[in-house]
């Protein structure tokens, strides 16, 4: 089954039990709060998880693009993957566990034909805070899981939370048994042989966890994520997602033009090409800040191992061609981005190739000096710090360095990328956490202080300024807008004042429900008109704003305070960045 066939049956699925499809929310988010990206199908919803309204009602499904970059060193495996789509369902104050869990059996047995004797699911086992998930248990038993294939465990592999604060609850999660021999008599989904793979967790949202303490909530939501590139192999009978369809035309294409094969490079190139093409479809650029240096990251690695399988750099417009041509029925989008994809990555691929001429110029300089002292093994911390300044790859280095009879200390180099990768990781933890937990009295004032610098831009620079993303936490709000030019200190001080001049008005922010068109007649005002459902919400400002949005906002614009723009810089080509606090 293809995965294409695999989405359709989904949305359907979940149309025909009352749920109102939505569309995708771009992977660059509008006014999130904690992250670079879209990491997952809940993050667009985190008001509505939180209780406010959603125009098309309690009960939603979609499939939504993810992009996770904690393992992008690991790319290049049997599974790691950093762009991948995420199909959901959820139940806002609606249905709850028996409901939710009878619907994914019935899915995943009448829908997709998996039999059920191949599947295993986990539940919570209870502690000290919250106590074991029988109903969950006794639910699936209902439906068809026998006692045997019903596994206990604790919070660490069935309990979700998004940070330390928050709505949280238990989950349950689906294992698809794959026919391999267990590795031994305790084998079972814990274990990671390989024997059982996971395929859908369903997340049950009922308590509210504060100062360590849990307290039920009084909105009960149930949150739910499918795999579909896990779900498209498991279904296919591959071995790996990039056997599938998604990948193995362009697979294919890389090794018949490849002098040097090597299966890994193929799958970091197959792999960062579509997710830099997603990235860039959906507005983000190469940079040295955040998400643009994501981009940059991906393409770079990409081209590195493109020159490792001696492919020729000149086919990759040819290479994108062939992956827009295999995925343009999944997003139709890349279609009409096409021109563009194309020219931010061979122009960031050229630049790259300036580094590495730059990185071999450093390179002879570190071998003529090593010849001077008499020494013929390069030391692992200079071919670190070759690629940490460089970004002059380690093979490339290795590779140099054997052509003029020198020895590599790569023992050393693992050492030292395994700690590059893990404070990396631990970066990565912290920009791509959840949302719930962020949500609170100062990410709202500076989220409402996003439309009013919009606002105010529009004014200042004039009307063909318009956001192109934003970043928000409690202590500062950043906000990003097409502009051509710096901003002359005459400008930032208009913009600010009349920021301020709209706070001392004290304008009543006020929110509706209406039809999408309508609200574009209206001339409410929105990043990515496409991610919107048929209804939306839309919040008003006095006469000075009115935008497309999913709140949570103040009441009144006099709750904000005093608003101070600190620094004005260049974000990526063509965009500019605000960085504002609230006093």
């Amino acid at each position: 089954m293809k995965a294409i066939e695999i989405r359709n049956k989904y949305l359907k699925f979940f149309e025909n039990h009352g749920h109102k499809v939505i569309p995708s929310s771009p992977l660059i988010p509008e006014n999130d709060p904690s992250v670079l990206f879209t990491t997952a199908g809940m993050q667009p919803l985190v008001p509505y998880l939180l209780g406010e309204k959603h125009p098309e009602g309690k009960r939603l499904t979609d499939y939504q693009k993810c992009l996770r970059t904690n393992d992008i060193d690991e790319v290049g495996d049997n599974r790691h993957l950093t762009y991948f789509e995420m199909l959901g369902n959820w139940s806002l104050g609606d249905y709850f566990k028996e409901e939710s869990i009878q619907m994914s059996y019935d899915f995943l047995t009448k829908e997709l034909g998996i039999p059920a004797e191949k599947i295993s699911v986990t539940c919570f086992a209870g502690d000290e805070d919250c106590p074991r998930d029988e109903l969950t248990a006794s639910c699936w038993e209902k439906a068809g899981i026998p006692k045997d294939r019903i596994y206990f465990y604790g919070k660490d592999d069935n309990w979700w939370i998004a940070g330390e604060e928050g709505p949280c609850g238990p989950d349950t999660e689906m294992f698809y048994d794959t026919g391999k021999p267990k590795c031994s008599d305790n084998c079972q989904p814990s274990c990671d042989c390989g024997k059982y793979v996971e395929i859908w967790n369903n997340v049950f949202m009922e308590y509210y966890k504060k100062d360590g303490k849990y307290t039920k909530l009084e909105q009960k939501n149930v949150d739910t994520g499918l795999g579909l590139e896990r779900m498209a192999m498991l279904l296919q009978g591959k071995q790996t997602p990039f056997d599938t369809e998604l990948f193995s035309p362009v697979m294919e294409r890389l090794q018949s033009l490849a002098k040097n094969d090597d299966i890994a490079s193929r799958r970091i190139v197959a792999e960062h090409m579509r997710a830099s093409m997603m990235i860039i479809c959906d507005g983000g650029r190469p940079s040295n800040l955040d998400r643009g240096y994501i981009l940059r990251r991906l393409i770079r690695r990409m081209t590195r191992h493109l020159n490792k399988l001696q492919i020729d750099l000149n086919e990759l417009p040819n290479l994108i061609e062939l992956n827009v041509e295999t995925l343009k029925e999944m997003y139709p989008e890349l279609e009409s981005h096409k021109q563009e994809i194309k020219d931010v990555i061979v122009a960031e691929k050229d630049k790259f190739m300036k580094t590495l001429n730059n990185g071999e110029r450093e390179f002879n300089k570190v071998i003529n000096r090593l010849k001077n002292q008499g020494i013929n093994k390069i030391d692992g911390k200079t071919i670190f710090n070759l690629y940490e300044t460089y970004g002059f790859p380690p093979e490339v280095t290795k590779d140099l360095a054997t052509e003029n009879g020198f020895e590599v200390d790569l023992s050393e180099v693992d050492k030292l990328f395994k700690e590059h990768q893990e404070k990396s990781r631990m970066g990565s933890d912290q920009k791509f956490k959840g949302g719930l937990a962020e949500q609170n009295e100062k990410t709202i004032a500076y989220h409402t202080a996003t439309h009013l610098l919009n606002a105010a831009l529009k004014k200042v620079i004039g009307p063909s300024s318009h956001q192109r993303g934003s970043n928000i936490t409690t202590e500062r709000m950043r906000f990003d807008f097409n502009c051509d030019h710096k901003l002359t200190p005459e400008e930032k001080q208009a913009a600010e004042d009349l920021v301020n001049e709209w706070i001392k008005a004290d304008l009543p922010v006020t929110v509706e429900t209406m039809k999408k068109e309508d609200a574009l007649k209206s001339g409410a005002e929105c990043m990515f008109i496409e991610k919107y459902p048929d209804e939306v919400t839309v919040y008003t400002i006095g006469n000075v704003s009115k935008e497309l949005c999913g709140g949570p906002h103040v009441k009144h614009t006099g709750e904000l305070g005093h608003f101070k723009i600190v620094k004005e810089e260049a974000s990526s080509q063509g965009v500019r960045r605000i960085k504002a606090i609230l006093e």
